[in-house]
């Protein structure tokens, strides 16, 4: 009995040698699933995408009225007797964005009969967008969808298209005729572009009761200085804070400056004595 006592011992301390091993096998394991996770995170980090660049600004924030836009003289000249010497604007929700306005009138010349005249002018401004693309870009689209809208214009007959120069950044000139209420109109389209803004500007007119038809020639120089009146109403618009002061403006600042300056130094002499 006393010598099965050491033999139990040496059993039990044998056992007892594997489940040291398991349990330092286990604790490798863990450490080893650590590294491995990691480097999985530092692998994620690494694959994020780059922002996008963002799009040009657009130049023109604002519209000017287009009432406005035109001058004086030259709605007298176009449009005369006129019913509304200052236009008539269109509706718009958002004048910054869309704005229009329009004459019309009826020269009386007795019996010559009478001369028709209409002058409409219409702006859109587009805004830079990351996802549409910058001011200019949906500008340019939209210029080309308004020829091809004005070419296709309802009626139109003999249609003509060219660039016009001289007028913003990009112009084209469509020339048709178009017969309504029994008489013949010679129409005269301009569709400009300027920056992020496209300016539309339809010129037309017809005689009536024995009057002859407006020139083709006459309407197209009429429309052109109009549009190009309208297209600088726009720059103007935009320059107009940053534009310096007027040349009458800078002598009155000179001269109120020499008078704080004279006034300045007679203090300094009084402080002194």
């Amino acid at each position: 009995m006393h010598r099965s006592a050491p033999r139990l011992s040496r059993i039990l301390a044998c056992a007892a040698v594997p489940v040291m091993l398991v349990a330092v096998g286990c604790s490798s394991d863990s450490g080893s699933d650590g590294k491995k996770n990691a480097g999985s995170s530092s692998s994620g980090t690494a694959s994020a995408k780059p922002s996008e660049p963002t799009v040009e600004a657009a130049k023109f924030t604002d519209l000017p009225d287009p009432c406005a836009s035109i001058a004086k003289k030259t709605i007298e000249d176009l449009v005369p007797e006129a019913k509304k010497k200052g236009g008539t604007a269109g509706g718009s929700s958002d004048l910054s964005v869309r704005s229009s306005c329009s004459w019309n009138g009826l020269d009386d010349q007795g019996v010559k009969g009478s001369q028709y005249r209409w002058l409409d002018v219409g702006y859109t401004r587009f805004d830079s967008d990351q996802s549409l693309g910058s001011g200019a870009e949906r500008a340019t689209a939209d210029y080309t969808k308004q020829i091809a809208k004005t070419k296709a214009a309802e009626g139109a007959k003999k249609v003509a298209a060219e660039p016009a120069a001289g007028i913003g950044e990009e112009a084209t000139l469509v020339t048709y005729g178009l017969s309504k209420t029994d008489e013949d109109f010679a129409y005269a389209t301009v569709v400009a572009r300027t920056g992020n803004v496209v300016v539309t500007l339809t010129y037309n007119g017809a005689g009536y009761a024995g009057a002859k038809t407006p020139s083709s020639g006459d309407i197209v120089k009429g429309a052109q200085k109009a549009a190009k009146e309208a297209v600088a109403a726009v720059e103007k618009t935009a320059g107009a804070e940053d534009a310096p002061p007027a040349k009458g403006d800078a002598e009155d600042t000179k001269a109120e400056d020499a008078k704080k300056d004279a006034k300045k130094d007679s203090d300094d002499a009084k402080g002194d004595s």
